[in-house]
């Protein structure tokens, strides 16, 4: 069986400074409430596409508690749906007020051994990794979804609990990496 690693909760938060679709840029650190939702994502991805109306409704819903920055790590010379301009459309389309960065070079997903879109990692206030995988359990059917999981971990975070299920593989298409940019492989044995 093929295994990829994955952050180990309780890891800090990986700092990056990376730019929006319009050039401006953001640093992760520099988000003052108290936690912080990393979720990478892209434009073409259906399951992307079904999830991003829970997504704005929970930063809209925790706006001041819970800072969400979208990464695209994506090519978007092999996926052009995925360039700048597209993630102009893209947050226009859908609503999306919080920065949502390009990661050109990959490097920000592969320090964080990001797979997915969406995927979502969740730090608490001392910005430590306290919750890792997906949206909800439905993400390319929202009228079907049964589990609410990030906003599960966010409610608990914000009761002073830890989320009911810290780690939930994230559903969802795969980065699509740069031709030799790919993460390395093991064999689990």
């Amino acid at each position: 069986m093929l295994t990829y690693p994955e952050l180990p909760l309780g890891s800090p938060l990986i700092d990056a400074e990376l730019p929006d679709y319009t050039g401006r840029r953001h640093r992760l650190s520099a988000f003052q409430e108290p936690f912080l939702a990393v979720v990478f994502m892209c434009n073409h991805c259906p399951y992307v596409q079904g999830s991003i109306r829970e997504l704005v409704e929970l930063a809209e819903a925790y706006r001041g508690r819970v800072a969400f920055v979208g990464i695209n790590p994506n090519d978007w010379t092999q996926y052009p749906e995925d360039s700048p301009e597209g993630m102009a459309r893209f947050a226009q389309e859908h609503g999306i007020f919080f920065p949502y960065l390009v990661d050109e070079t990959q490097e920000v997903a592969k320090a964080y051994k990001a797979l997915r879109t969406p995927e979502v990692f969740l730090f608490d206030q001392r910005r430590l990794l306290v919750y890792h995988g997906r949206v909800n359990d439905n993400p390319k059917f929202p009228d079907q979804v049964k589990e609410h999981t990030l906003r599960e971990a966010i409610e608990a975070l914000l009761k002073g609990e830890a989320p009911p299920t810290p780690v939930a593989p994230a559903i969802g298409c795969s980065v699509k990496w740069r031709p030799g940019n790919e993460p390395q492989v093991g064999i689990a044995r």
